[in-house]
């Protein structure tokens, strides 16, 4: 290749096609990958949560999570599709709908996005490090942690506290920046080993009293006033909450089904997240309503029943189950991280600067501005309602998904000029205005309008759930209107 044809090409080898040799992802993969995406300790409270606290029908909400994952199902094989047919991650694909420039920076508040939320999972991730460290000073010597250099904290964090959050980030920067073929390695560990620990934790609540749980469990599994015009809001709640819960991974979807060896692989693997949400969900339902049995025996003075893990784990006062539960919270929320936003942050920063960024250089990126979130999220960031911020930059999510949909099924007929995609010269299809593809620009911004109103009008509030939904449709269908010839 000449010295003047390199010039005019958009090239980084993150970026290009998947080598055929390296598409060897099938269901099973993706079976793990979705079950990691739930192995959360939100998605255990969430699920926990939606089921046990709120006074719903047990049937409600099951038939609420299938309606959210079939639309799970739905987009993510749509945005999926693309990028296993040509082997292109979501960075590269966003070009042919917004050209180089536009996918550069609408690409890079994917990134700003999943490298906040980076920081703050690496933050509590820490924490639990921290319990395994204070755990283990104490077995050594009770009166250790009560010494002076262990009180004294700075940002809201102690000695142990730091030592955690530089163990926790140099241990996630060295495995996660190995590339996409670890990384699968990663993946399929983490979904097999959190599934055995709640296989584990559940054997374990279970045999404190048999009849009980299983009569707690059994009570939920209530049909009364099922069939009810009354429960369809819920039900429709229920599904929107568990699509907003994935909606962050459908827009970058493409950065792992690019690595899938079929259409049908993509397709059957996608379906194993109904089986994942249905498996979680029990394990989840199982444990809380079982645990909750065992620890009002235990204990008088518990009235509200506990969701989060680690509040149940802190209840039990058995030190080997605590010790275990931690190990499984650490590799879960670890793998959570790497998928939902270390990879999609690593291609768009990539996709931003693409002469200058690797996967090293963009690793240390986000490791660095992931310490400095995780270091202010107790005493600051957390409380001035930053998140509604960074739920705002989300709402440009839904609608970029639903312009390089229409875009690539109805605009361009399912196909993709591969050459042109890594083009920044005038003539290729992609350059659109200097790089720009206005009338995507447009779309996008009046489908943001739509959705981020359901965060900030408090009229519209009860929409949020389905705001990526409603980005998506709006800025679809104005796209369609404006680039259809």
């Amino acid at each position: 290749m000449s010295q003047n044809k390199i010039s005019q090409k958009n090239i980084n080898w993150e970026l290009v096609a998947v080598n055929p040799n390296s598409k060897n992802w099938n269901w099973k993969d993706l079976f793990c990958f979705w079950g990691v995406n739930i192995q959360s300790i939100i998605g255990f409270s969430l699920i926990a949560s939606l089921y046990i606290i709120y006074d719903l029908s047990f049937f409600v909400v099951f038939f609420g999570t299938i309606i959210g994952s079939i639309l799970v199902y739905f987009f993510s094989n749509l945005i999926g599709m693309p990028s296993q047919k040509y082997g292109l991650p979501f960075a590269t694909l966003l070009r042919s709908s917004l050209g180089y420039n536009g996918a550069s920076f609408f690409g890079f508040l994917r990134s700003l996005v999943g490298i906040f939320m980076f920081g703050i999972q690496t933050y509590f991730l820490s924490k639990a490090i921290s319990y395994l460290i204070r755990i283990l000073f104490f077995t050594y010597d009770k009166s250790i942690l009560d010494k002076d250099i262990f009180l004294t904290f700075l940002l809201g964090l102690n000695l142990i506290d730091w030592v955690s959050l530089f163990i926790c980030l140099v241990f996630q920067i060295y495995i996660f920046s190995k590339g996409m073929l670890y990384n699968r390695k990663i993946i399929n560990f983490s979904a097999i080993f959190v599934y055995s620990g709640m296989l584990f934790f559940l054997i374990f609540i279970l045999l404190s009293d048999v009849k009980l749980t299983v009569n707690a469990f059994t009570e939920l599994l209530n049909f009364k006033n099922f069939i009810d015009y009354s429960n369809l809001i819920p039900m429709i709640t229920v599904a929107g909450t568990m699509f907003a819960y994935f909606s962050i991974i459908i827009i970058s979807f493409g950065d792992f089904s690019r690595y899938i060896k079929s259409e049908k692989e993509l397709k059957f693997g996608n379906f194993s997240l109904l089986i994942n949400l249905l498996l979680f969900s029990l394990f989840a339902v199982f444990i809380v309503s079982g645990s909750d049995v065992f620890l009002k025996q235990q204990f008088n003075d518990i009235e509200r029943i506990f969701t989060n893990p680690t509040d149940i784990i802190g209840k039990f006062n058995n030190l080997q189950i605590t010790i275990t539960v931690l190990f499984f919270i650490i590799v879960a929320s670890a793998s959570t991280n790497l998928i939902a936003n270390f990879i999609p942050s690593q291609y768009s920063l990539i996709n931003f600067k693409p002469k200058s960024f690797s996967i090293k250089s963009v690793s240390y990126i986000i490791g660095l501005f992931g310490l400095l979130i995780a270091i202010f999220w107790p005493t600051l960031l957390s409380q001035i309602g930053i998140l509604s911020f960074i739920d705002t930059f989300g709402s440009f999510f839904g609608p970029i998904t639903g312009i390089m949909i229409v875009n690539y099924y109805i605009i361009n007929n399912s196909t993709i000029n591969v050459k042109d995609i890594h083009s920044i010269s005038h003539e290729s299809s992609f350059y659109f205005s200097k790089g720009w593809h206005l009338k995507g620009v447009y779309s996008i911004i009046i489908g943001f309008i739509f959705s981020s109103s359901t965060i900030w009008n408090s009229n519209l509030m009860f929409l949020q759930s389905y705001s990526w939904i409603i980005g998506a449709f709006v800025a679809g269908f104005v796209y369609y209107l404006l680039a259809k010839k």
